[in-house]
């Protein structure tokens, strides 16, 4: 399957306006099956490298059992293959004006009753540069409000990186986040097995808690970078190209200045006065 070029149009035109965009369908219902059942095989297989479970995760946490896996794709040629389909490859290419790097494959399980993950920025974590990454997300299950579907900020890519504070990790899995200029900015993303959200490093983004009894939130999620990026954070190497080749990129160091809200006769505005001292490896 391929992306017809006036569809393309118009995710290209929603991406710059809103910073993400929604392709329906992208993969068969069919295709998310068989991937959600693979991972679930992966995760009954054992422990694996780059898992994460959360911060003050307690022994009740049901990420305790199903913590999240990243950088399968290297070592799961599944995950390798779904990260370079050709199909993400032509949606991307048509956002960024040209192919993107692969750095970053991720699984979140979000089993019911688990914690949900506070609003953030890829690019805090990724610090691609020049350009930013962008996120191919996509659904393995029907997600929606109940199980803790993906939250946006639509028009947060425009906004610089935000300072960040800490979050409230009874409902997140994650400790830190970024303060909004007004509560009730971040809108919900519904979507169905095989949809893909394509969103910006500087989209403000999150999720609630999984509050269902009997129903996972499964998520297939990769980060790229756009195509003429020099450097991005260490953990994010090697970086591959989309046929699947590894290219050397320069490391790229944390810190340096953030964006703090600031009041103006036009309504708040995030100025780079801020200095970023917190450093994670990973988001």
């Amino acid at each position: 399957m391929s992306v017809s070029s006036n569809v393309v149009d118009v995710h290209q035109e929603e991406f710059e306006r809103t910073g993400y965009t929604l392709v329906r369908g992208l993969f068969s219902t069919d295709e998310a099956e068989r991937l959600r059942d693979h991972y679930m095989d992966v995760r009954r297989s054992g422990p694996q490298a780059h898992a994460f479970a959360g911060h003050t995760s307690t022994d009740r946490d049901p990420l305790r059992r199903y913590p999240r896996l990243a950088q399968m794709h290297r070592w799961d040629d599944a995950s390798l293959q779904w990260m370079i389909d050709p199909r993400i490859d032509q949606v991307m290419t048509a956002l960024l004006g040209r192919s993107p790097y692969a750095v970053q494959t991720m699984l979140y399980f979000k089993p019911p009753g688990s914690r949900g993950q506070a609003l953030h920025q890829d690019n805090f974590y990724l610090k691609a540069d020049p350009g930013t990454c962008v996120a191919a997300w996509m659904a393995l299950d029907r997600v929606d409000e109940a199980n803790g579907c993906l939250e946006v900020v639509p028009g947060s890519h425009r906004w610089p990186i935000l300072c960040t504070e800490k979050a409230d990790t009874t409902v997140s899995f994650t400790d830190v986040t970024v303060p909004l200029p007004s509560a009730g900015a971040a809108v919900p993303v519904e979507m169905e097995p095989g949809d893909v959200l394509f969103f910006h490093g500087a989209l403000v983004h999150g999720s609630n808690p999984n509050i269902t009894t009997d129903r996972f939130r499964r998520a297939l999620i990769g980060h790229y970078i756009e195509g003429e990026a020099e450097r991005v954070a260490q953990y994010y190497h090697p970086a591959l190209r989309m046929d699947g080749t590894e290219l050397t990129l320069e490391v790229a160091e944390g810190g340096g200045a953030c964006g703090e809200w600031t009041d103006t006769p036009d309504g708040p505005v995030a100025l780079l006065t801020g200095t970023e001292r917190t450093t994670r490896k990973h988001e």
